[in-house]
Order: C-alpha cells, then structure tokens, then sequence
C-alpha cells in the first residue's frame, strides 16, 4: 500500500515536472514571438567587417552576421526592424533611424557615439602619423567625449524613450582594440596601442553613464573581446585592412557572434 502510494506520488511529481518545464518552454516562446525588436547604431552595430553585406542596405553595409540579426534569428521576434548603418552619428539616428521604433516596441539595441568621438580619424592619425600625434588626438576625443557628447547621447536617448516609453533598451559599448604586451611586433607602439584602449574606457564609460540616467541597460563588450583583441593571436576585430580599408577595427563575422551576440544575450 505504501510502495503504491509513493510511486502515485512519485508520478504525479514527475507529471507536474513535465507539465512546469512544457509551460515554461511555451511560456518563453510566447514571451520571445511576442517582442519587436528594432536595431538602431552605426557600423558596430550594422556588421560592417563580418561581411555578405545586404545589397538592398547600400553605403549602410548591413548584414545577417551582424548580432542584430543573428539574435533575431535564433529568438523569432514578431518583428524585426534593422536600420543601424555605419558610418551614423548620433544626429543619423534621430534624422532617420527612428522610424520602425513606436509605442508597440518592445526592444532596442544600439551602439552609437564612436564616431562623433572621431574614431576613424583617431585611427587614421595613429597610423599615419607620430607616436606624440597620435596620443594627442586620442586626448582631443577623450575631451569630446566629456564636453560635448553626453548631450549628443542625451538627445539619442530621449527621443527613443519619446517614441517607445516601454521598450527595454540595451546600449552596447565598444571593445578595446589591442592586447598589450601582445604577439604584435610592428605596426602602432605599445604606448599608442595603450592610449587608444585608454580613449575606449573613457568612451564607454561616458555612453554608460547617460544610458544609466535615462534608465537604460548599458551592456561591457570589452569581457567577451578580451583576449580577443589585436595582438592577441585570437582576433575578433579586424587591424589595418588594405582591401577593404573602412573594415579596419570593425568586429569580424566571429567578433559579432562570439562577442556581441553574447553580450545582448546577457543583457536582454
């Protein structure tokens, strides 16, 4: 009688078991099929260095390897809309990126401010130029970044919040470039290499700190791109790239889904 019992109660623990995980699964699927997501940003964001970019994208060089659309792809959102594009600035994104996000939106990501910081002539100048030239305009974006793009950022923010009050945004940063002391035996000196990681610190922790006052997520790539960087015999990013010259220090088709996937993952 007792044996009878325990194995009813053992089976009924089994059932509820089954039936928990069942409406979980359900319950998870509902909640993923349920979000429209939309994908604002410039080139980190767009997928610019994973490459098989979208004809129909033009200049704005968007693609399936990019984490927007790869997370898109593995949670089935009822919809998707992906209009970041390399090269944006924040007045990019309020001018033309804002269409696809309204009250019904549930999540947005971006990745915006590096190039009002002037990353591409940060890096052109440290490629070209002077040790002392380099780390001096590395210091002029650093002082940009204090002055003058906190109320870029702001102006961002505030207008997403103003058209989608209930979305969850997640603002992701950018990964340091290099791994000191890495297996790099020519090209930047290690004290360049150094301050341009420094101006990379200094950038994401001001897009944090503005993401933070309007309520945002703000979400570190620099763990998943650490020893991963240049340098580091591993890379995800992309160094000097004489062919395609606008891919150089983008993330790779492996930084998008190794490094940024995971991070919206995380955050999300």
């Amino acid at each position: 009688m007792k044996l009878s019992r325990i194995a009813a109660f053992s089976s009924s623990l089994l059932l509820g078991a089954v039936l928990a995980l069942t409406g979980a699964g359900q319950a998870q699927a509902a909640q993923s099929a349920a979000v429209d997501y939309v994908a604002l940003g410039d080139s980190y964001s767009s997928g610019l260095g994973a490459g098989a970019y979208l004809s129909n994208s033009g200049d704005c060089k968007r693609t399936n390897r990019a984490y927007p659309a790869l997370w898109a792809a593995a949670n089935a959102p009822s919809s998707f809309a992906f209009t970041a594009c390399s090269g944006a600035v924040t007045t990019d994104v309020t001018a033309s990126q804002l269409g696809p996000v309204t009250s019904a939106t549930d999540l947005v990501s971006i990745t915006i401010g590096g190039n009002d910081a002037g990353f591409a002539d940060v890096m052109t100048t440290c490629v070209l130029q002077s040790e002392s030239t380099c780390i001096s305009r590395v210091n002029q974006a650093k002082q940009y970044v204090d002055s003058t793009l906190p109320g870029r950022l702001d102006a961002v923010y505030s207008a997403i919040r103003s058209k989608a009050s209930a979305a969850h945004v997640v603002v992701l940063g950018y990964p340091r470039f290099y791994q000191l002391n890495g297996n790099c035996v020519t090209g930047l000196t290690e004290n360049e290499r150094a301050a341009i990681n420094g101006g990379a610190d200094h950038l994401n922790a001001a897009i944090a700190k503005r993401a933070a006052d309007h309520g945002y997520t703000f979400a570190d790539v620099v763990p998943a791109f650490t020893g991963h960087e240049i340098c580091s015999g591993a890379a995800w990013l992309h160094s000097v790239n004489w062919l395609n010259i606008s891919e150089s220090y983008h993330p790779t088709q492996s930084g998008q889904s190794g490094g940024y996937l995971p991070t919206l993952n995380g955050a999300v």
